[in-house]
């Protein structure tokens, strides 16, 4: 049994281990969506809430097949919840924000192949958290991604005032931002102790 504190396991996703800087999972939403600060925030919240969702359904079927002696049908039930739930969310979004619905565009639906959101569901159920700590982790993923999205998106909002060689400008300063990014993120690595 796994006996983490629920605010270590909470820094640990947002900051030490973060799902997109230090794991590289989420790669896809995380350099197309960070164009702008509102958007990129937004994504993140979107995100965030699928993680939620999926953590609390990872954590309930996971028991549930244990149950039943199924494990074998678990990584197609965390598919089958997460698709449902980013069908939900962007109904949602659709609903009472079209401006965002269609400024995240093809991203919203590609919430459902994140492997980040997969990704979390798959460590908690590794590590054999609790309920508890799923819940701490699943914030403190979506806390992390959403850090990560804002800020890319708020150096990519600034690159676009600055004057930037041709040779570098679009997807190779990009790249190289996020490689940087990276590298900051790794300086959290020294938080978790032994």
């Amino acid at each position: 049994m796994v006996t983490e504190q629920y605010w270590f396991i909470f820094l640990n996703a947002a900051l030490i281990n973060n799902f997109v800087l230090s794991s590289f999972l989420g790669i896809c939403p995380f350099l197309g969506v960070s164009g702008k600060v509102e958007t990129a925030t937004r994504m993140g919240a979107a995100v965030a809430f699928v993680m939620f969702i999926a953590s609390l359904a990872a954590y309930g079927i996971h028991n549930l097949l244990i149950l039943i002696d199924a494990q074998f049908l678990q990584l197609i039930s965390y598919i089958v919840v997460i698709a449902s739930t980013v069908q939900l969310v962007e109904m949602i979004i659709k609903k009472f924000s079209p401006a965002l619905f269609k400024a995240l565009g093809i991203f919203l639906p590609l919430i459902t192949t994140n492997c980040a959101i997969l990704g979390l569901a798959l460590f908690q159920t590794n590590r054999s958290y609790d309920f508890f700590q799923s819940i701490s982790f699943a914030l403190g993923a979506g806390l992390g991604f959403t850090i990560a999205l804002v800020i890319m998106a708020g150096i990519r909002e600034e690159l676009q005032l600055s004057q930037v060689p041709n040779v570098v400008k679009g997807a190779a300063l990009t790249l190289m931002v996020a490689g940087i990014l990276s590298m900051a993120f790794m300086g959290f690595a020294g938080l978790g102790g032994n």
